[in-house]
């Protein structure tokens, strides 16, 4: 009992330090609540009870999904819990390798489409938006050896018929696409057929699926090391008309803390496009951490401690900034995790410390539940974060969608 005890405090001054960083006075609170509440306003006739009931987010916070929830390769217990935690923590999804086409094509003309349709299935049912990730990746490490044995032309036509094909047997399914994966660190295809084949790849891809989301994503760029690289890269990208929709960026390339002023700085650069933009790989501890160097490390009480308090600053500065429209991180179970210690569960499914601090912030600090009475003018309104409601006026209930593009929301229940 005391260890559980001293277990509880512990969490209790945790918790206490976060709230202290949402206190009115800091900037961080001052911009979610700018940027991440509009006002919702109930209409009905004076003296009306109201309860209003957040369902989700607008925002994402998502993670990746591992081949075997859709391979079916998963332990079936281990399954049956990977999807129940999974909708308990997260509104949106990015396929971590299924879509990749060394996965999915390994040898010519042999593509495998189960995986990916086993996750869209999945998806689909719980109504879950999915990311796909990738279309293309050209560090050459990731380039399948029949790939480089190709010509030229066969190349092309190679890539031409991936982009189609991909695009139009899951047009509408995917919300969105990465085109060409981590292209400032490498671009074989660039290498062998020249500068404008990304705008070719894009070109396809929309013929498959005109409505298609194209997006860029790259690594080291929020750490500012290579922030100067992507802001070119994506400059010259418009400047030659490619339809980039939105900016990927990794969040892992951190040790096992980050630098708070150099996110924020990074964010604001890459703002100035206009573009919506995904942290699309989160993990903390990151990749530059001991905990990836060795992942059968395991993390002490202090630590677990203090990579909770990480992940609540990340997650608080990237949610502060109006760019920024969702966060995914990169793994959530040790079982299915390139960084084990990142992950919010054990490999037997006990939450960790950074559980209870993500549920807590995502679930509780900026969550909007409330019940009140409508005023002599038949108006109950308060500021309520952008998501899906259910919305309870004299015991009637309506779902309805408060969205940040609207700013406010107005619900009229004045007639039965």
């Amino acid at each position: 009992m005391l260890r559980i005890s001293s277990f509880l405090f512990s969490l209790g001054i945790l918790f206490c330090t976060s709230l202290n960083a949402f206190s009115q006075s800091n900037p961080t609170d001052q911009a979610i609540a700018k940027h991440r509440k509009g006002k919702l306003i109930v209409n009905a006739k004076p003296g009306t009870k109201v309860s209003i009931k957040q369902l989700s987010h607008e925002f994402w916070f998502g993670a990746a999904i591992a081949n075997g929830l859709g391979s079916g390769n998963m332990n079936p217990d281990d399954l049956s819990q990977y999807k129940t935690y999974f909708l308990k923590n997260f509104n949106s999804a990015v396929t971590e390798n299924a879509l990749k086409w060394a996965n999915m094509e390994r040898e010519k003309g042999k593509v495998n489409h189960l995986t990916v349709e086993g996750i869209l299935n999945w998806t689909d049912e719980n109504d879950i938006p999915l990311r796909g990730h990738n279309l293309f990746w050209g560090i050459e490490k990731f380039v399948q050896p029949w790939i480089m044995e190709l010509s030229d032309e066969e190349l092309e036509a190679t890539i031409k018929n991936r982009a189609i094909s991909i695009a139009r047997r899951y047009k509408g399914r995917f919300v969105e696409y990465d085109l060409n994966n981590e292209m400032i660190h490498g671009n074989y295809y660039e290498d062998r057929l020249g500068p404008d084949i990304t705008s070719k790849m894009a070109k396809w891809v929309l013929e498959g699926d005109p409505d298609a989301q194209l997006y860029l994503n790259d690594y080291d760029i929020l750490t500012g090391n290579r922030l100067a690289d992507y802001l070119a890269q994506i400059r010259d990208l418009m400047a030659h008309n490619v339809p980039i929709a939105g900016i990927g960026v990794q969040g892992h390339l951190h040790g096992s803390t980050f630098d708070r002023k150099e996110l924020k700085r990074s964010l604001d650069s890459l703002a100035q496009f206009g573009l919506p933009i995904r942290i699309t790989e989160f993990n903390m501890p990151g990749q530059r951490s001991k905990f990836h160097k060795d992942t059968q490390l395991v993390m002490s009480p202090e630590e677990e401690k203090q990579n909770a308090i990480e992940l609540v600053d990340y997650y608080s500065i990237c949610f502060a900034h109006p760019a920024v429209e969702g966060i995914l991180m990169w793994g959530f179970w040790e079982g299915a995790n390139w960084i084990p210690a990142s992950s919010l569960y054990t490999r037997d499914w006990q939450p960790k410390r950074a559980a209870y601090a993500y549920q807590k912030l995502i679930f509780e600090t900026w969550w909007t539940e409330k019940t009140g009475t409508t005023d002599a003018e038949g108006n109950y309104s308060l500021s309520a974060f952008y998501g899906d409601y259910q919305i309870t006026v004299d015991g009637k209930t309506r779902i309805i969608l408060h969205k940040k593009k609207n700013g406010a929301t107005t619900i009229d229940c004045s007639n039965p």
